[in-house]
């Protein structure tokens, strides 16, 4: 049997090639399981669940990730890839729309995908790939714009966002368009 990727390693990423086939498969359905699950039922749900999804038993889990903690991990890692490449996207021209489309894509993700609500006020885009400094760029340019406040920083849209996401997954609202529009009249209380 080929030993587990070592503790620290991304599981998610980690080079399996050397791996058994049956074991490669296994650990690709347990990923797309995971992302599956968690989506659905948020940090609530068990590797029990990911393994039934998968179609593996735990162990076979617990072989790809040591810890219910590990497998989290992967899938936030995930989800903030998705985010950083979403904001590594957004384009220069207006940066009070660009941030509007961009908090609007975010809710619209977090909508269909509870991990990513749970993951998202505890996330720090400081890891390096400026992406931090993109955002903040643009609350820059739209204060010189006229278009956002001058106080308006990007803890208060984190809050406003993360706020809006939490009572619209608790009120059970799941359409698209709603958590748009609130994404929307969130980011419209920091205009002057």
């Amino acid at each position: 049997m080929s030993p587990a990727p070592p503790h620290d390693a991304d599981p998610v990423t980690a080079d399996w090639s050397d791996r058994r086939a049956d074991a490669r498969r296994n650990h690709e359905r347990v990923v797309a399981a995971a992302l599956e699950v968690f989506a659905e039922r948020g940090l609530e749900a068990t590797v029990p669940e990911v393994a039934a999804r998968a179609g593996v038993g735990k162990a076979t889990v617990y072989r790809s990730f040591p810890t219910k903690d590990d497998l989290v991990a992967a899938v936030a890692r995930h989800e903030i890839a998705w985010l950083t490449r979403r904001i590594a996207a957004t384009p220069d021209d207006d940066a009070f729309t660009a941030l509007r489309d961009l908090l609007a894509d975010i809710v619209e993700r977090v909508a269909e995908n509870r991990v990513l609500a749970e993951i998202l006020p505890k996330t720090r885009l400081t890891d390096g790939t400026g992406h931090q400094d993109r955002v903040e760029g643009l609350l820059d340019a739209a204060r010189r714009q006229g278009t956002l406040r001058e106080d308006a920083t990007s803890q208060d849209i984190k809050i406003l966002i993360s706020g809006c996401c939490r009572v619209l997954i608790e009120l059970g609202i799941r359409d698209r368009r709603q958590w748009r529009r609130y994404a929307v009249l969130s980011l419209n209380a920091l205009r002057p």
